[in-house]
Parts: C-alpha cells; structure tokens; sequence
C-alpha cells in the first residue's frame, strides 16, 4: 500500500513537474515570438513608409506642374504673350513722377528741374504711346463685365496720350518761349497732372482686368500672332 502511494506520488510530482516546465517553455516561446512580431513590425512599417516615399517622390517627379522647372528662369521677350504690361510701367512711372516734378518747380524755378520734368514727361508719353497704339494686344472672348472694364482702360489710356502728348509740347514751349515764367509752369503742371491722374486711372483697369478678370496671365483672352 505504501509502495503503491509513493508511486501515485511520484507520478503526481512528475506530471506536475513536466506541465511546470512545458508552460514556462510555451510562455517563452510566446514572449520569443511577440519579440520577434515587435522586431519585424518597424522594419515592415519603415519599408512600406519607404516605399510611399518613393511612390509620392515618384509621382511628383513626373507631376505636370514641375515642368516649369524645365523651363529659363529668366524668360526671353518673345516668351510674353504681350509686352504691353512691360512697356506701360515706364509710362505710368514717369509721367507720375514727371508731373511731381514740374509742381516742385513752381515754388524752386529751377531750368535743371524743368528740363528733367519735360526729359521725364517725353518718355513718359513716348511710352504711353506705344502702349497704346503699337504694343496693345486685342482680345477675345471677354466676358460682359470685362469688356465695361476694358471700355474703361481704353478710354483713360487715350487720355493718357493726349494730355501727355499736350503737356510735352507745353513744358516745350515754357523752356524755349516763356523761360520757365511761374504762371506757363503752373499750367503746364495743371496739365501734366492731369495725365498723371489719367495714367493712373488706366494703370488701375489695367490691374483690373489682370487680377481680377484674368485677362492677360498666359495669353489668356489675347489673340496672339500664332492665333492669325
């Protein structure tokens, strides 16, 4: 009977002992492979974040919008569609700037300032005028509303030219006639503002029909020569 009971108690100890060991081994085996899951799973993430990467760098490589980058980065005259906006910058420019001068003068009467005012107000209309007649592109489907603007850029440009055109052969005669007396220079700056303010006017259509009606960026609405 004791044998019996020591075997039973052998056999108990052992089982015990061999479930102890496999479950201690099991857990290992589970901490091993939860280990190795961690491991890898970086490693896959970092390859697959990799590989978006690529896909993304990819992509914009061959994305439309980066041809520009194909392109000079300082572009020729003849890549303008017109050269209208570069030719009426100086016109606005000097015959502002001319205008100032030749109220100035009035109170200094100096024949440097007059002879700078007429140089300035010559270019000026010089410029105007070029703008006007031999660089101002025509275009083409304009909506309604643009073409009133349009009207009005017009009709201040046209002013633009006469008053400048008036107040060169004025400032003219005021140098060589007059000899810069106070009251010819006064009215010479009567007109020579007058085309200020007309140049102005029509700079600000101009900048109207550009930013907010879009007419002009990338020869939109412009008949250009390849159009003929």
């Amino acid at each position: 009977m004791k044998n019996t009971l020591k075997a039973v108690v052998l056999v108990l100890f052992a089982t015990a002992t061999v479930s102890a060991h496999d479950g201690h081994k099991s857990k290992q085996d589970s901490t091993a492979q939860q280990a190795d899951t961690v491991m890898t799973t970086p490693t896959s993430e970092a390859d697959q974040s990799e590989h978006e990467h690529t896909s993304e760098a990819v992509s914009h490589d061959t994305h439309p919008q980066d041809a520009h980058h194909e392109k000079k980065v300082t572009a020729d005259l003849a890549d303008f569609p017109t050269i209208h906006p570069l030719i009426v910058h100086f016109a606005i420019v000097l015959l502002i700037v001319g205008a100032i001068l030749a109220v100035v003068n009035i109170y200094f009467i100096k024949k440097e300032l007059a002879w700078t005012a007429f140089a300035l107000v010559l270019v000026g209309f010089v410029a105007a005028y070029l703008a006007g007649r031999n660089f101002h592109p025509h275009t083409h489907g304009l909506t309604e509303h643009a073409k009133l603007v349009l009207e009005q850029h017009d009709f201040w440009a046209d002013w633009t030219i006469n008053l400048g055109f008036i107040g060169v052969l004025l400032q003219g005669v005021n140098l060589f006639i007059f000899k810069s007396r106070r009251w010819a220079m006064a009215i010479v700056a009567v007109v020579l503002l007058s085309a200020a303010y007309a140049v102005a006017q029509a700079g600000h259509y101009g900048a109207q029909l550009v930013h907010i009606e879009g007419v002009g960026p990338e020869g939109k609405f412009l008949e250009l020569e390849h159009d003929h």
